[in-house]
C-alpha cells in the first residue's frame, strides 16, 4: 500500500497539467494569394518611419514578430534560408562549391554562391542543380527535407530574383513563372499565380550608413509590390537569412485581412512576437485554404494573436530588444559557463587533499582484543579520549565551504540577472558579470548566516531549495528569464522558445531530488517515500504541463528519478522489487503524458507527441536520428565539461572510502535516494531530449559542489560517528563466578580476568551533532 500511496502524487501530476486550458485560436479568414517578400539581413534595427516608411505602415496595419531563421547550418546564408522556405523544414543549399575565401574579409560573411538558372522558354526557368540539392538534403542531412515541398504543393509560383527562384522552385527544378528583376508593371505578374516569391536585395553591411541605404532600396521595392499586390491577398515581409556568422532574429510582418494589429506566433515557438522561418510555408498554404503534405514540414502555421501595443513604436522595442539579447546572450554564454567550468575544477582540486587530509587523524580503536593485554587496554582507551587536531585548519575549511556554496548557486544567479536589461549598455558582459556577482553573493551570503548553516545537511538543503524555487517561478511566471538568457536557451537555435530549457530542466532536477531527500530524512522511515513523492510530483507537474514547463520528456526523466528515489529512500539496495515499482510508476506517468500530447491538436504537440505520431507512419527513424545529431552536436558545450569534471571527482574522490561520499550515504539513505534519482534522470533526460550532456552538466553544477561539501562535514566527525566519544575508562576486576556479560552461572575455567567499560555518548542521525 505505501508503495502505491508513492506513485500517486506522479499520476495526479500527469491529470493535474490539464486543469489549464489554453483559449483556441481563431483562425484567420482564407485569402486568394499569398506573396512573400524575402529581405535576406533585415533585423527591426533597420525599421523606422523616416528609412524605411513603406514597411513601417505596413507594420502599423498588421502584425509583427521575431523571426528565427534556423536552417540545416549555421549560420543560416541567404541561399539556404529561400531554399529552408521553399522546404518547410530545415535544409542546405549545397549545389554548387562556394566561392574561394576572401583574405580580406574579416567580417564573417557569408560566401558568394552562383546559382544556375536556366530559361528555356522566356516564361518559367529551370534550376538544373535542384534534383542534388534534394538528393543532398534527402540523404545526408536528418530532417528529411524536400526543397521545394511548398512549390508543389500550390497549381504556380512566381519567383522574382535568385533567391526567389530557389525558393519557388519544385523539386525536380521547375520555376512556374521567373523574373529575374521586378518589372515596372507587376501587377499582372502578381495577378497570374496563387504564390509569389519577391526578392528585394539583401541588408547586409556593417557600417550604420550603409545598412540604411539598403534598406531604404528593399523598402522601395517593397512599396512597388504593395502597390501592385491583388485583392484579398496576404503579404509577408521576412528576413529569410542571415548574411553573415552574427546570427541575430530578423523581421517579419504579415498584412491581410485577419492580420490586423497583432504578434505572430505559431505552435512550433509557444510564444507571441515570435516565428520559425520552417513556419511560412504552412502559413501560406493555411491563408489560402490548402491541406498541408503530410510529414513534409516540420513548421506550423502562422496566427495573429491580440496584446500587441497600439503604438508601433513602442511595440517594435519589443523584437528589437530580443534581437539584442539573443546576440548577446550567445556571446556571453559560452564564457559564462567556460569560467563556471574552470572555477569548479578549481575547487575539486582543492577538496581533494582536504577529504583525504580529514582521514588522517581518526582516534584510535579501543580494542579487546587479548593480544593487546590489560596495560595496552588501557593506555588506548586514554589516548581515544583526548581531544584530537583538526586535520585542516578550520579557515580553510570554512573558506572552501562558501566557495563550494557559491559555485552550486551560479547557475540560478545567472538566471535571476536576466531580470536585469544587462544587454542595452555598450558593455554587456561586464554587466553581465556585475550583476551575477552580486546575487551570487547575496545568495550565498543568505545560507551561510542561516543558523541552519551549521547542520550537515543545511546547506544542501537551503542550495537546493533556493534553485528550485528560482527555476519554479520562472517556469510559472512565463519563462521569460530563460528565453535568450544566459543560463537559458536562445530563440537563434530553434529548439525552444517557451517553457523548460535544458539548463533549467537539470537546475530542477537537482533541486526538487535533493529538497525532497533533505525533507524525507527528518521523518520517520515508512514516511519517506510520501515525502519524495509529494515533492517530485510537484517538479513532474512542473516540467510536464503543456502549459507550463511544456517538457514531457523533461517530466518522464524526471518520474523516472523520483521512482528511484522513493523506492529506496528508506534505505536498502535497489531490489527486483522495488525497480518494478519504480518502473511501474515510470510506466504509468509516460502513458499519461502521451496521451495527454497525443488528445491535442497536431500543431501543438510536444517533442514526445511528435515521436509517436512519427512512430505510427513510419519516420520515427528520423525522429531518432535528428535527436542523435543534436547530441553529438552539443558534446561540445561547457556544460559538457562541467558534466565530466563532477563525474571525475565523483568517481576518483568522493566514492573512495577516504572520499566521504559512502559515509554520508550510509548516515542519511534519503540523500542516497535523492543522488540516484538525479542520476538517473540526468541520463534519461539527455538521452531522450537529445541534448547531450547539458542536462547532467547543468546537475553537476549544482549536485556535486553540495556533494562535496556534504561529504567534508561528514569526515570532519569520522571518528565521532564511526567511534562515539568515550567517558573515562573504568578497569572492572571479575573475579571467578558469574559471567558480567552473559549475567548467567556459568563459571570460568581459568579464574577471573578484567572488564574495560566505557560510556557510549548518542548522537542525532538527522543533523549529526553530538548530543552531549
Amino acid at each position: 500500500m505505501r508503495r502505491w500511496v508513492a506513485v500517486i502524487p506522479l499520476v495526479l501530476a500527469v491529470t493535474g497539467s490539464t486543469a489549464a486550458q489554453a483559449a483556441p485560436a481563431t483562425p484567420a479568414p482564407t485569402v486568394d494569394y499569398v506573396v512573400i517578400v524575402g529581405v535576406p539581413g533585415l533585423r527591426w534595427e533597420d525599421v523606422s518611419a523616416q528609412q524605411t516608411p513603406t514597411l513601417w505602415a505596413m507594420a502599423e496595419r498588421g502584425s509583427i514578430g521575431s523571426l528565427s531563421v534556423q536552417s540545416a547550418d549555421q549560420p543560416t546564408c541567404p541561399l539556404d534560408g529561400w531554399v529552408t522556405l521553399g522546404a518547410g523544414n530545415r535544409a542546405l543549399w549545397s549545389a554548387a562549391p562556394a566561392a574561394p575565401p576572401n583574405p580580406d574579409n574579416s567580417s564573417g560573411a557569408c560566401p558568394d554562391v552562383p546559382v544556375d538558372i536556366e530559361r528555356p522558354d522566356g516564361i518559367g526557368a529551370f534550376l538544373p542543380d535542384q534534383r542534388n540539392v534534394v538528393r543532398h538534403n534527402q540523404e545526408r542531412l536528418p530532417y528529411g527535407a524536400v526543397p521545394g515541398a511548398l512549390a508543389e504543393s500550390v497549381r504556380c509560383t512566381v519567383a522574382v530574383g535568385t533567391g526567389a527562384a530557389v525558393g519557388a522552385a519544385r523539386p525536380f527544378g521547375r520555376v512556374d513563372r521567373y523574373e529575374p528583376q521586378l518589372p515596372q508593371n507587376a501587377a499582372d505578374l502578381l495577378d497570374e499565380c496563387v504564390l509569389t516569391m519577391v526578392g528585394v536585395g539583401a541588408v547586409a553591411a556593417t557600417e550604420p550608413a550603409a545598412r540604411q541605404a539598403q534598406a531604404r532600396a528593399a523598402d522601395a521595392l517593397l512599396a512597388r509590390v504593395l502597390a501592385a499586390r491583388p485583392p484579398e491577398s496576404l503579404v509577408i515581409v521576412a528576413g529569410v537569412s542571415d548574411t553573415d556568422d552574427a546570427r541575430r532574429l530578423h523581421v517579419v510582418v504579415a498584412e491581410g485581412p485577419g492580420w490586423e494589429r497583432g504578434w505572430l506566433t505559431s505552435a512550433s515557438t509557444g510564444r507571441d512576437g515570435y516565428l520559425q522561418l520552417v513556419d511560412l510555408a504552412p502559413t501560406a498554404l493555411t491563408a489560402t485554404g490548402r491541406a498541408l503534405p503530410e510529414n513534409v514540414f516540420s513548421g506550423h502555421p502562422a496566427r495573429s494573436v491580440p496584446g500587441r501595443p497600439e503604438k508601433l513604436d513602442v511595440a517594435v522595442t519589443q523584437p528589437a530588444d530580443a534581437d539584442r539579447e539573443a546576440g548577446a546572450q550567445r556571446r556571453i554564454a559560452s564564457w559564462f559557463f567556460g569560467v563556471l567550468a574552470a572555477v569548479q575544477f578549481a575547487l575539486a582540486v582543492a577538496v581533494v587533499p582536504l577529504l583525504r587530509r580529514a582521514r588522517m587523524p581518526s582516534a584510535p580503536v579501543v580494542s579487546s582484543s587479548p593480544r593487546f593485554g590489560f596495560h595496552g587496554l588501557v593506555r588506548r582507551a586514554s589516548r581515544s579520549a583526548r581531544p584530537q587536531p583538526l586535520a585542516v585548519p578550520r579557515p580553510v575549511v570554512n573558506v572552501i565551504e562558501v566557495l563550494l556554496v557559491a559555485a552550486a548557486l551560479a547557475i540560478p544567479a545567472a538566471l535571476v540577472a536576466d531580470a536585469v536589461p544587462w544587454w542595452r549598455t555598450d558593455h554587456p558582459g561586464l554587466l553581465f558579470a556585475a550583476v551575477t556577482l552580486a546575487l551570487l553573493a547575496a545568495g550565498t551570503a543568505a545560507v551561510r548566516l542561516t543558523p541552519a548553516y551549521r547542520q550537515t545537511l543545511g546547506p544542501l538543503a537551503m542550495v537546493a531549495a533556493i534553485a528550485a524555487v528560482v527555476v519554479a517561478a520562472d517556469v510559472v511566471t512565463g519563462a521569460r528569464l530563460q528565453l535568450n538568457g544566459v543560463a537559458g536557451y536562445s530563440a537563434l537555435t530553434g529548439g525552444r522558445y517557451a517553457g523548460l530549457g535544458r539548463v533549467g530542466l537539470g537546475v530542477l532536477v537537482a533541486g526538487t531530488l535533493l529538497v525532497a531527500g533533505c525533507l524525507a530524512q527528518r521523518v520517520r522511515r515508512p514516511w519517506r517515500p510520501y515525502v519524495v513523492g509529494i515533492v517530485g510530483g510537484a517538479g513532474v507537474l512542473l516540467a510536464g504541463s503543456p502549459y507550463l514547463g511544456a517538457d514531457a520528456v523533461g517530466a518522464i526523466a524526471l518520474t523516472a528519478g523520483v521512482g528511484i528515489a522513493a523506492v529506496i529512500s528508506t534505505g536498502g539496495w535497489l531490489t527486483f522489487s522495488r525497480l518494478a515499482w519504480a518502473t511501474l510508476a515510470g510506466l504509468v506517468v509516460t502513458a499519461g503524458f502521451a496521451l495527454l500530447d497525443l488528445s491535442r491538436p497536431d500543431a501543438e504537440r510536444d517533442r514526445l507527441g511528435r515521436f509517436l505520431t512519427a512512430l505510427g507512419d513510419g519516420t520515427g527513424g528520423r525522429a531518432v536520428q535528428r535527436a542523435a545529431a543534436s547530441s553529438v552536436g552539443a558534446l561540445d558545450s561547457p556544460l559538457t565539461v562541467l558534466a565530466l569534471v563532477g563525474a571525475v571527482l565523483v568517481w576518483f574522490a568522493l566514492l573512495r572510502p577516504w572520499g566521504g561520499l559512502k559515509r554520508l550515504f550510509g548516515i542519511y539513505p534519503a540523500i542516497r535516494a535523492a543522488m540516484a534519482g538525479i542520476a538517473t534522470a540526468a541520463v534519461i533526460g539527455g538521452v531522450l531530449g537529445g541534448s547531450g550532456l547539458d542536462v547532467a552538466g547543468a546537475v553537476a553544477a549544482l549536485t556535486v559542489p553540495m556533494a562535496a561539501l556534504a561529504s567534508m562535514r561528514v569526515l570532519d566527525h569520522a571518528s565521532d560517528r564511526t567511534h562515539p566519544p568515550v567517558a573515562p575508562p573504568s578497569i572492572e576486576v571479575v573475579q571467578p563466578g558469574a559471567d558480567p556479560v552473559s549475567g548467567s552461572d556459568q563459571r570460568h575455567e581459568q579464574g577471573g580476568g578484567v572488564r574495560l567499560a566505557a560510556k557510549v555518548l548518542p548522537w542525532n542521525p538527522v543533523d549529526g551533532a553530538i548530543n552531549t
